[in-house]
């Protein structure tokens, strides 16, 4: 009674999961197809949107994507032909990790479908249960104990294999960021010889002694602390400079329009064009914006538009000339932070390692290689106590927010099993009158798709969290996001779907016969897979689609470039802004992709050729975008990728503790004290790499450090010939001994000896493979970019040039006289009205605008 009970429970979802998946696939196939369509069609049109990086003036020459045509398809040319490495020289280190990562994973799922489905797939179909369709490929299929023998077996051989792949690429990530690190045009860079600490006693803040805290390699400091009142002076001013040019370009095209008008009616007979001058002098002031006062006293006040915030701008650079002679650093209890200079590489990152000073807390925690566009200016000066409490409280709202994010997430994915719960529960019966197809849909394509909705603002609620609650800059608030997404992702896209999903039935089963629980739990849980199969279908094809489109993008810069960029710096800081990406959010999403396929490898090794296929469009998509689309604004100079391998083991605890659950249900011995023994052997592993790699990712060695300085001053065998003279030679020795041809050993080797052929020398030699790394491309700085480099931009940003436009009417000319009369600097150079009277700006020219500056590599 009780197996036909089970059968009758397990018979609507095991019936429908084809129906499902096939449900999910069909819309999202044609979505996927729509997308990319509209993509080639429109592509060429939208040059700023689709394609900036092969042009626009704010990317080095040298450092944009090669496009040969306009073609409809050149970009697919240019993504078969350009390798991935291009990345690393022309965009940032975490850029090609990250297209690795995704290369990583495609692996891991490959090989993981290459071990698993010849032999699980027909042991789970003949397995002797009685699931059906998708189900029955399933270990939920089985009932014969012999047969877990090997699932246990796979376990061990494929758990074994990607802890494996871990760890290979652990140490390569090593030996590349050493490399990387201490080559010249790295080694070089201002931030990678500076230092930042936090809770700065008074004494460290002494620019004229930096060596008395810092040792004798220390050559400046920047000390840093609170100026909240100075920092919103300045921007109240800049925006004010904003709100300047908007009133003087309407001024501009009110004028030029109104003579454009006058000209029509008077027929320009003469064919001189009119000027400001042949304007009436009232008609002149009618023209000119107004707006009313909303601040006391004065509120309700009608004012001249321009000659107010003239004035105002003034007053308020004299309120900050004020605030500036006021400011003085000091530590205000430990409150201030302070960046230091050394000599050199090897000599910041031994300060970066040691105790500095023996104060509790002072002059700690500290950061390496902070660049000054990523410091969070107002969260260096915190209290030692004060920074701690914040960091709990941050802590615990994300928490908080991850825990109560489950009941949303389990509502939803509950529909999974609708044909159940219409079964089950009364109130939902209208259910069963549905269409096959609109069931379909509802069971198949709702679930993943809103549980995608659910998880895609999450990572912006924990960033505005960490930034709003003490993160120094934007590299360490990110890494921040990265690692509680990550739970976030595995806590609620998978466990809590996984159990919302696969256990519906046994939830309603426990009140009317509790000893059923175990064996509808072994039944349930595999039959889960279902969801995660459309949801990969969805992910896959859908978002790797709506990356290429990127319509959301397109539509937002074409609405506000109609209806709200007025002035030439709104046009050019729109036109100039370019997409990026959060590796925060990117990573622990494809981390989850693949802890779910590893967690299902031995369970339902269907979802895993699911996981693979998903990748591989999004891996696509990705190449797209950092080829042409992204600028990278936030480099962790590899630690995001270190963090991503290490929570990759994740799905091989969870996976193991499936098995060991499911084998202990099933009453399998032999298979459960396998499982046991790898849990066990995992859990060493993981400490132990941890233990060993942990210091080399994220320190520098010393020794390597003074080596490259050495070769620096001596330079004896070029590190190419020497690195490609260590790996040939290994080749041919492994070669000889096993009487391989060196074609075959080479990738072998390469693979299964990183100790070698991931060394620090041997990436020295891979990183001058193929011509584009050039050593000598080292960052030349003047003494007074330096001096202000890490001081903040309150101290010493100056009014901001006012960038009108030319015109036919002479307004413009005039009016930036009057503005350098007043002490403005001001230019229409670069910016014009035509004759419809539209604003246009040096789109093609650079050179022209006259607020566009070189980057400097800091």
């Amino acid at each position: 009674m009780f197996r036909s009970l089970t059968k009758h429970i397990l018979q609507p979802q095991g019936g429908a999961s084809l129906a499902s998946v096939l449900s999910a696939f069909v819309p999202t196939w044609f979505t996927a197809v729509l997308f990319v369509g509209v993509f080639a069609a429109i592509r060429y049109r939208y040059p700023k949107i689709y394609w900036p990086r092969t042009y626009i003036g704010t990317i080095p020459e040298k450092d944009r994507t090669p496009s040969q045509s306009l073609s409809y398809f050149d970009w697919f040319h240019t993504l078969r032909k350009v390798p991935d490495k291009f990345t690393l020289y022309h965009q940032s280190l975490d850029a090609y990790l990250f297209l690795r990562f995704l290369r990583t994973l495609i692996f891991i799922c490959f090989v993981g479908c290459c071990l698993t489905w010849p032999i699980l797939m027909p042991i789970n179909a003949t397995g002797g249960g009685t699931s059906s369709q998708l189900d029955r490929i399933t270990i939920g299929n089985v009932d014969k104990k012999k047969h877990l023998y090997a699932h246990a077996i796979l376990a061990w051989v494929f758990f074994s294999f990607v802890m494996f792949v871990v760890a290979r690429e652990r140490l390569w990530l090593i030996g590349l960021r050493q490399a990387w690190s201490l080559s010249k045009p790295n080694a070089k860079r201002l931030s990678s010889r500076t230092v930042l600490f936090l809770s700065a006693p008074k004494d460290a803040l002494n620019e004229q002694d930096p060596q008395r805290y810092f040792g004798n390699d220390a050559v400046r400091i920047w000390p840093a602390v609170r100026a909240e009142k100075l920092e919103s002076l300045v921007s109240e001013r800049n925006s004010t400079v904003d709100q300047l040019e908007g009133a003087e370009i309407s001024f501009i095209q009110s004028v030029n329009q109104n003579g454009r008008k006058s000209q029509k009616k008077s027929g320009s007979q003469n064919g001189r064009r009119m000027s400001l001058t042949d304007l009436p002098e009232g008609v002149q002031k009618s023209l000119r914006p107004t707006h009313r006062l909303v601040k006391p006293p004065e509120s309700g006040k009608q004012v001249d538009s321009i000659e107010y915030y003239r004035n105002y701008i003034k007053d308020k650079e004299g309120d900050i000339d004020t605030a500036r002679k006021n400011y003085e650093a000091s530590d205000d209890q430990g409150a201030a932070a302070v960046f230091v200079e050394y000599r050199s590489l090897s000599a910041a990152q031994k300060a970066y390692q040691q105790l500095a000073s023996s104060g509790i807390l002072s002059l700690n925690p500290r950061y390496a290689n902070v660049l000054p566009s990523e410091i969070i200016w107002s969260n260096l000066c915190l209290p030692p106590a004060r920074r701690m409490s914040q960091e709990a409280v941050a802590h615990a709202i994300v928490v908080a927010t991850i825990i109560f994010w489950s009941i949303p997430v389990a509502l939803v994915a509950s529909i999974s099993n609708i044909s159940y719960l219409a079964n089950r529960y009364d109130w939902l019966s209208f259910l069963r009158n549905l269409p096959d197809p609109v069931i379909g849909l509802l069971s198949g394509l709702l679930p993943p798709l809103a549980t995608s909705l659910l998880s895609k603002y999450i990572p912006n609620i924990f960033r505005y969290i960490f930034k709003k609650f003490g993160a120094p800059t934007n590299t360490s608030a990110e890494l921040k996001v990265l690692r509680w997404y990550y739970v976030f992702q595995v806590a609620q896209v998978f466990l809590v779907s996984t159990l919302s999903s696969g256990a519906a039935a046994v939830i309603s089963q426990v009140s009317r016969d509790p000893a059923s629980v175990p064996t509808l739990l072994a039944k349930q849980l595999p039959s889960s897979a279902n969801f995660y199969l459309t949801y990969f279908i969805v992910q896959g094809l859908t978002s790797s689609s709506d990356n290429l489109l990127n319509y959301s993008d397109l539509l937002s810069y074409l609405f506000f470039d109609f209806f709200f960029n007025k002035t030439p710096r709104q046009k050019y800081n729109s036109y100039t802004s370019m997409r990026g990406i959060a590796w925060g959010k990117v990573f622990p999403k494809y981390t989850n992709f693949v802890i779910i396929a590893i967690v299902y490898s031995c369970v339902a090794p269907l979802v895993m050729g699911f996981a693979a296929i998903g990748l591989v469009m999004f891996y696509i998509s990705y190449r797209y975008m950092l080829f042409y689309t992204v600028q990278t604004k936030i480099d962790t100079k590899g630690h995001c990728y270190t963090l991503a391998l290490q929570q990759i083991l994740t799905g091989i605890y969870l996976a193991e503790l499936c098995l060991i659950g499911l084998f202990g249900l099933r009453g399998a011995k032999g298979p459960l004290i396998m499982t046991v023994v790898l849990f066990i052997l995992t859990i060493i592993y993981n400490a132990s790499m941890n233990r060993y790699l942990g210091p080399l990712e994220k320190y520098i060695p010393a020794d390597l450090a003074v080596e490259a300085e050495d070769e620096e001053q001596a330079p004896l065998l070029s590190s190419a010939e020497e690195g490609e003279a260590n790996t040939d030679s290994q080749i041919h020795r492994l070669g000889a001994q096993a009487h391989v041809p060196q074609q075959v050993l080479d990738p072998i080797a390469r693979f299964f000896q990183p100790h070698i052929f991931a060394s620090h020398k041997a990436m020295k030699a891979w990183l001058k493979e193929g011509g584009e790394f050039d050593e000598d491309d080292v960052p030349e700085y003047k003494e007074e970019d330096v001096k202000k480099a890490y001081l903040n931009p309150a101290l010493t940003s100056a009014t901001p040039l006012v960038w009108l436009a030319r015109d036919q009417m002479g307004v413009g000319e005039k009016e930036i006289k009057e503005l350098e009369k007043a002490g403005f600097k001001a230019s229409d150079k670069g910016a014009w009205i035509d004759e419809k009277g539209r604003l246009k700006w040096s789109v093609e020219d650079f050179s022209e605008v006259p607020i566009f500056k070189e980057s400097i590599r800091w």
